[in-house]
C-alpha cells in the first residue's frame, strides 16, 4: 500500500485547486542546478524469498554482533539481555504503546515512564530525570543548550576532546545556527581532560566531560564540578556506558548539575547504531529548563495513586518561544526496556555485573601489555581501553577477523595524532577462551 494512496481523480482535483497542470509543475520554481534529471538508478523489484537471500548474502559479507566476539565498545556495548527483559518488554501493551496524546488516559504508559525516571535518577545521582531523549549524542547537545539557556547572555561552552567524536559532531550541529562558541579541551598524559585554561573564558555557560571517556578513562567528576562551579558555570557529566555507575560514584552525587548519556547497555542489543536511549537528569532547580517530558505521581479525587504529565515543555504544548526543545521523548519501549533491566539487576546485580566487566577488560589489557603493547594513557579505565602496538597490529587483526573475532577499533581516523593505537573493549559476554585466543594471535 502506498503511503499516499490518492487516485488520479483526487490528484487532478488538487492540481486544479493549486492552478498546476502536473505534479512536476509544483517544483517548477526550483533552479535547474538543484533538480535531478533522468531516472534514478534503483535495482528492480525482488520476490520475498529473493530479497531474503539477498539480505542474508549481505549479512555474511560483514562482521556483526553474530560474530564470535566483537572486542569494540566506542559507545555501543554488547551485554547479556536476561530472558525476563525480553519477555516483559515484548508484551503487547508495551510493544505497541505510543506517546500518549491524552496522557492521563494512559496510566500504564505513564507509570512505566515514572518508574524509568525514578531508576534513572537513582542511577545518575540526580534529583530529577526526564522521560528519556533520543540517544546519548542528542542528550549531550540538549544539555549544553540547557546550560546556555540558564546562563542567559553567556555564549560559550567547553567540551572535552575525549567525549565521543560522534557526540561532539552532534553538539556542533546543534549549536552551529546560533551565536555560540565551542571550546574543545585537551587531554593530559593520563587521558583525563585538562581544565587549566577554563578561567580564561569570560562567558562560559557549561563544561562537558564524559566518564568513562571515549578512551575508557575515568574522569574526576568531583574535581571538575568544583572547578567549574568556581567559575560560575554549569558542569555536565556525559556517559556512553552507564554500567560503570555500578562501580564508580554517580556524577550527580559528586556535584554534576546535568547528567546525560546513552542507555543502550540496559537491555538493548547493538543494531547498526540503533535503537538507542538518551538518559537525562539534573538538579531540581533546573527542572524547568530541562528538555523533554517529566511524569509525576499524584492522587485522584478518591485518594488513589495516579500519574500525570507534570512537565511537557515542547513547542507542541506551549508557545514556541518558551519551548526548551522540540524533543518530546525517546521511544517509550526503549525506556521501558531499560527500566526492566535496571529493576531486574538491582543495586547488587549492577555492581556485580560492572565488576565482571572491569575484570574482563583488565585481564585483556594485562595480556596485551605483556605481549608488547603499551597503554595510550595511564589513567584508570573501566571495560575499554586504548593501547599502542610497537609493530603493525593489522596482520593479527586480519587473522582474528578470519576467525570471527573483531579485535580493536583503529583510533587514527578519529584522532590522527595517536598513531598505531587501537581501542579494545571486553564485557561480560566475552569469554576467557576468546581473550586467550586474541592474546595468542598478538604474540605470534
Amino acid at each position: 500500500m502506498r503511503y499516499l494512496p490518492h487516485t488520479e481523480e483526487e490528484i487532478g482535483e488538487m492540481l486544479a485547486a493549486t492552478g498546476r497542470r502536473s505534479l512536476d509543475d509544483l517544483f517548477a520554481h526550483l533552479p535547474d542546478d538543484v533538480r535531478y534529471e533522468g531516472d534514478i538508478d534503483i535495482p528492480g523489484p525482488l520476490s520475498e524469498w529473493e530479497l531474503t537471500d539477498h539480505l542474508q548474502d549481505l549479512g555474511q559479507s560483514m562482521f556483526t554482533g553474530s560474530s564470535r566476539a566483537v572486542l569494540i565498545g566506542a559507545g555501543s556495548y554488547d551485554h547479556h539481555q536476561p530472558e525476563i527483559v525480553r519477555s516483559l518488554s515484548g508484551r503487547a501493551e508495551f510493544l505497541t504503546s505510543y506517546t500518549p496524546y491524552q496522557p492521563e488516559m494512559a496510566q500504564g504508559t505513564l507509570q512505566g515512564i515514572f518508574e524509568f525516571q525514578t531508576l534513572t535518577a537513582r542511577l545518575l545521582g540526580t534529583e530529577v530525570a526526564n522521560a528519556s531523549m533520543y540517544d546519548g549524542a542528542s542528550a549531550l547537545a540538549e544539555a549544553l543548550l540547557m546550560t546556555l539557556r540558564i546562563g542567559k547572555k553567556k555564549r560559550t561552552v567547553a567540551i572535552s576532546s575525549a567525549v565521543h567524536p560522534h557526540y561532539r559532531e552532534v553538539v556542533r550541529t546543534y549549536l552551529a545556527p546560533g551565536p555560540f562558541e565551542i571550546v574543545e579541551l585537551s587531554l593530559g598524559e593520563d587521558g583525563r581532560t585538562n581544565l587549566s585554561g577554563l578561567d580564561e573564558i569570560d562567558d562560559l555557560a557549561g563544561v562537558a566531560l564524559q566518564s568513562p571517556n571515549f578512551f575508557g578513562v575515568i574522569e574526576d567528576h568531583a574535581a571538575g564540578a568544583e572547578l567549574v562551579h568556581g567559575l560560575g558555570a554549569l558542569y555536565v557529566a556525559c556517559f556512553s556506558e552507564p554500567l560503570s555507575f555500578g562501580l564508580f560514584k554517580s556524577p550527580g552525587s559528586v556535584g554534576a548539575d546535568i547528567v546525560c548519556g546513552e542507555g543502550q547497555s540496559f537491555g538493548m542489543k547493538q543494531s547498526f547504531g540503533g535503537a538507542g536511549l538518551g538518559m537525562f537528569g539534573c538538579k531540581q532547580q533546573f527542572v524547568r529548563s530541562m528538555p523533554g517530558r517529566v511524569v509525576g505521581q499524584t492522587v485522584d479525587m478518591e485518594g488513589k495513586r495516579g500519574f500525570v504529565l507534570t512537565l511537557s515543555t515542547r513547542e507542541q504544548h506551549i508557545r514556541r518561544e518558551k519551548a526548551t526543545s522540540n524533543i518530546c521523548s525517546n521511544q517509550g519501549l526503549c525506556a521501558m526496556t531499560a527500566a526492566i533491566q535496571m529493576a531486574t539487576l538491582g543495586r547488587t546485580g549492577l555492581r556485580q555485573l560492572a565488576k565482571l566487566n572491569y575484570d574482563k577488560a583488565a585481564y585483556l589489557r594485562k595480556g596485551l601489555l605483556a605481549a608488547g603493547a603499551r597503554p595510550l594513557f595511564s589513567g584508570p579505565v573501566f571495560n575499554e581501553f586504548a593501547v599502542i602496538f610497537a609493530d603493525d597490529f593489522e596482520p593479527a587483526r586480519e587473522r582474528l577477523l578470519g576467525k570471527g573475532i573483531v579485535a580493536g577499533l583503529p583510533l587514527a581516523p578519529f584522532y590522527p595524532d595517536v598513531g598505531n593505537a587501537f581501542l579494545f573493549c571486553a564485557t561480560e559476554t566475552v569469554s576467557k577462551t576468546i581473550i586467550d585466543e586474541v592474546l595468542e594471535e598478538v604474540r605470534r
